[in-house]
């Protein structure tokens, strides 16, 4: 089955295909059987109800996605994300005020493990100890691109964790720093890692921020962004965005100058 894939936004991990589409079709449309509308964001949901409507001629149109807080089947790669993206479980057993992945799926599913090198998973370490090897067996086969991008709960790293982490060559591994509580945890497995031959030089340990929310201010998340920089961590300042995703006009200026690494890692 020929299936054309629609998306409202592009990203980097978008899929790059013949068949992945980012506006309404054209004057020579794909021949397809299905089309199928993605959106990973509520804001996106007006967007990608229009694409479906602009589609519906080509062929039948599915809709649907995170967006929607449906429950996710198995990982397909290259469907809905560029290969070398993979996802080896869904879901998230913490319950986290701004996020929205515990409400779509509240336990963790391990699911097959297909081959990739940028891990997308929302709580990897969250999933049983047989799960997390047999994904470090795949991941070796690959060297020098391994990136661990979804996010590492920091509070349930472990040493034997990031000794794999290093033993793949991880070039970048996120953590985050989302509320206070998470900021003790985040000391400590830098600590973890370093001990595992992680250096500071090397720039792998990356952790996303969360700034923007209604009670924060500029200089409490520049405050967290700096003391997370202190540990050896780049940090990367994620914006809060609401349900509108409408940021703040300020808060978009203060966000690009701690979203690219080489620049927080030159100036700070």
């Amino acid at each position: 089955m020929k299936i054309a894939r629609v998306f409202p936004r592009k990203t980097s991990g978008s899929p790059d295909d013949d068949l992945a589409f980012f506006d309404a079709p054209g004057l020579f449309p794909p021949q397809v059987d299905e089309v199928h509308v993605s959106m990973a964001f509520t804001y996106d949901i007006q967007r990608a109800e229009y694409l479906a409507k602009c589609w519906q001629h080509i062929a039948p149109v599915k809709i649907g996605g995170p967006a929607f807080g449906e429950p996710s089947g198995d990982f397909v790669p290259g469907r809905y994300m560029k290969h070398g993206y993979v996802i080896t479980s869904r879901g998230c057993p913490n319950k986290c005020w701004f996020c929205s992945v515990w409400k779509r799926e509240p336990k963790v599913k391990e699911l097959p493990i297909t081959d990739g090198w940028k891990l997308q998973d929302d709580n990897l370490l969250a999933c049983s100890k047989d799960h997390i090897r047999a994904v470090f067996e795949m991941l070796k086969k690959y060297r020098g691109k391994v990136e661990f991008t979804g996010g590492i709960e920091a509070r349930l790293l472990k040493p034997w964790h990031a000794a794999l982490m290093r033993e793949v060559r991880a070039k970048q591994v996120f953590m985050a720093y989302d509320t206070p509580d998470d900021w003790e945890p985040l000391v400590e497995a830098a600590k973890i890692f370093f001990d595992a031959g992680f250096t500071v030089g090397s720039h792998a340990l990356r952790a996303y921020v969360l700034i923007g929310h209604p009670k924060d201010t500029i200089d409490r998340a520049e405050r967290r962004l700096k003391d997370t920089l202190a540990l050896g961590i780049i940090p990367m300042a994620m914006l809060w965005r609401g349900e509108t995703g409408e940021p703040v006009s300020k808060w978009k200026r203060f966000q690009r100058t701690w979203a690219r690494p080489a620049i927080i890692a030159i100036s700070n």
